[in-house]
């Protein structure tokens, strides 16, 4: 699933794009999307201009000139490819926005589980989001009275949960707890304030180097998220997808478990506490 770092990089990309331009057209491209953008709702989207492009967590938010805003969430594998009208049809092609200048904006996802949807001004509501990592806010102290309260959960669950920190995936929890030598497995409540301090820089550290190792291969390919999930892109990654591989700290196999459905990979030496 594309995570905090890729949906940033997918919403920088928009914004040089679209910003300042009006929508001409919008079309789904498929039943799912279908079923939230709608015919009525593409019709109060045509002829907007768009002021910004913001991110909340994984939400993209597109925001027009009279205060409506599309939301964008990528959920799987979903992300945005750029062209010119008249080109031929992209593949996996889910979603179509074209706009004045004649850009071509495309929501690509193999699964069709990315979700468009348009709010009146005003109307918008994201589910209850924590801080973002990069957030003054998001400190081992705050971190810590967070964890508190997941009194069973497992440290690794926790940090999935978007209303402890949002944006955070499967794949940057597992680098961040290896970052720290923690124990995914660890109880959330048990994890002390000075753990949760390394914690949080860990945290920042694994989102830090995303962006430069994770969209771009060893040959320095360009990759998008869909590509990047399925491989091209683990030389990034200290643990995540690893299973057996010699751990880079202590040369130890990598083991993977599986928590809440899914697949976490950890240092059963570096990570035993």
């Amino acid at each position: 699933m594309p995570e905090l770092p890729e949906v940033e990089r997918a919403a920088t990309l928009l914004r040089a794009a679209a910003v300042g331009h009006t929508i001409l057209r919008v079309v789904a491209l498929h039943p799912a999307i279908g079923r939230t953008l709608t015919p009525s709702a593409i019709r109060n989207v045509v002829d907007r201009k768009i002021v910004s492009v913001e991110r909340r967590a994984k939400h993209q938010l597109v925001l027009l000139d009279d205060g409506q805003i599309i939301e964008v969430h990528f959920k799987m594998t979903g992300d945005w490819a750029f062209g010119l009208e008249g080109d031929d049809d992209r593949l996996l092609e889910r979603a179509r926005i074209t706009l004045d200048n004649g850009t071509r904006i495309s929501l690509i996802d193999g699964r069709a589980f990315a979700i468009i949807r348009i709010h009146a001004a005003g109307e918008l509501k994201l589910p209850d989001l924590g801080p973002e990592p990069d957030d003054p806010a998001f400190t081992g102290d705050s971190l810590h009275a967070a964890v508190q309260r997941k009194k069973t959960l497992p440290i690794k669950l926790a940090l999935l949960d978007q209303r402890i920190v949002a944006g955070l995936g499967n794949i940057y929890v597992a680098e961040a707890l290896w970052e720290a030598r923690m124990n995914p497995t660890l109880k959330a409540a048990s994890v002390s304030s000075a753990r949760c301090r390394e914690l949080v820089s860990a945290i920042r550290l694994v989102l830090e180097r995303a962006p430069a190792e994770r969209y771009y291969d060893r040959d320095g390919r360009s990759l998008t998220a869909d590509t990047a999930l399925s491989g091209m892109s683990d030389d990034a990654w200290r643990v995540y997808s690893r299973e057996g591989e010699a751990c880079p700290r202590c040369r130890t196999p990598i083991k993977r478990i599986v928590q809440g459905a899914r697949s976490t990979f950890y240092c059963p030496k570096c990570q035993a506490r």
